[in-house]
C-alpha cells in the first residue's frame, strides 16, 4: 500500500512569538522547530500500519523550507521510507486552503492509497488542512482517531467526538487525522539515524495559489494581570468565592 504521513514543522513549544516590522505576521527570526506534535503521532501510525500489512512504503509528505531537513529526516529515522518536500520559503504564511491544494496535488500524483495527517497544527490550530485534502481528492475523511485496523482496502476507526467515542467503517483511499491516544510515537534509535541518510529525499519546486484568509494584524495577547492573595486559611474562602464570582466571573 502507497501510505503518505503529511507533516508540519512548527516552532518548538519553548518559541517566544514576535510579531513582524508590519504587524502581520510572526517573525520567524531565531526560531527553534520542531514536528508538530499530532504529526508525529501520523507518521508512527504510518510506519504501524505499514509493518501490519507486511509490505508498503510510507512518504513523509510536507510543504516547508530547504532548511527543514533535520526535522523531516527525523520523521525517516523512526521509520519513514522516503521524504517529499514541497519547497516554499513562505510555507509559514499560507492559508489552509493553499496549503491543502498544493499536498493534493502531489498526493494524485504519487498514487497515496492512505494518507495520515495530524488533527492539528500545534501553531495555527484550526484543524482544517485534513478534510480539505480529503474533499480535493473525494476521499473519506475520518478526524480524531484514537484506533485503527486496516485490512486490505477497507479499515474500522473509532474516533473521539464530543459526545463520546464512535466506531466507524470506511474503504480505502482515505485520509485519517490522528489524535492522542491513537499511539506513542517511537524514538529514532542510532540505527535509524543513520539509515535516514541515506534514505531518498526529493525536493520538489511548486507554485501556490494565493491565499483567501489574508491577516490584517498580527498582536501578542494582553500580559496576565498579577496574581493575589485574598487571606488564609478558611477564613479566605469567602473572599475567595466573591472574587471568583465578580472578578475572574468564572462562578
Amino acid at each position: 500500500m502507497n501510505i503518505v504521513a503529511c507533516v508540519k514543522r512548527v516552532p518548538t513549544t519553548e518559541a517566544v512569538a514576535q510579531p513582524t516590522a508590519d504587524g502581520k505576521g510572526l517573525d520567524s527570526a531565531g526560531l527553534q522547530y520542531m514536528i508538530s506534535f499530532y504529526d508525529e503521532i501520523a507518521v508512527e501510525e504510518a510506519v504501524k500500519t505499514k509493518e501490519a500489512l507486511g509490505s508498503g512504503e510510507v512518504t513523509v509528505l510536507t510543504l516547508g523550507t530547504k532548511s527543514g531537513s533535520k526535522e523531516i529526516r527525523e520523521c525517516l529515522a523512526k521509520g519513514g521510507d522516503k521524504a517529499v518536500v514541497l519547497v516554499d520559503e513562505e510555507w509559514h504564511s499560507r492559508d489552509a486552503r493553499a496549503t491543502a491544494k498544493a499536498l493534493t496535488a502531489q498526493l494524485q500524483s504519487m498514487g497515496a492509497e492512505l494518507v495520515f495527517m495530524g488533527r492539528v497544527a500545534t501553531d495555527r490550530d484550526n484543524a482544517a488542512v485534513g478534510p480539505m485534502v480529503a474533499t480535493y481528492l473525494g476521499w473519506p475523511c475520518i478526524t480524531d482517531v484514537i484506533s485503527l485496523e486496516i485490512s486490505g482496502t477497507s479499515g474500522t476507526a473509532k474516533v473521539e467526538t464530543e459526545h463520546g467515542v464512535e466506531t466507524v467503517s470506511f474503504s480505502c483511499p482515505a485520509v485519517i487525522t490522528c489524535q492522542k491516544g491513537l499511539n506513542e510515537p517511537r524514538y529514532a534509535g542510532l540505527k535509524g539515524i543513520m539509515a535516514a541518510k541515506k534514505k531518498p529525499y526529493e525536493e520538489v519546486e511548486v507554485s501556490l495559489e494565493a491565499n483567501q484568509a489574508v491577516p490584517v494584524e498580527v498582536t501578542l495577547p494582553a500580559p496576565r494581570k498579577e496574581g493575589r492573595i485574598v487571606g488564609e486559611g478558611v477564613a479566605a474562602i469567602p473572599a475567595l468565592i466573591d472574587a471568583l464570582k465578580n472578578e475572574a466571573q468564572v462562578l
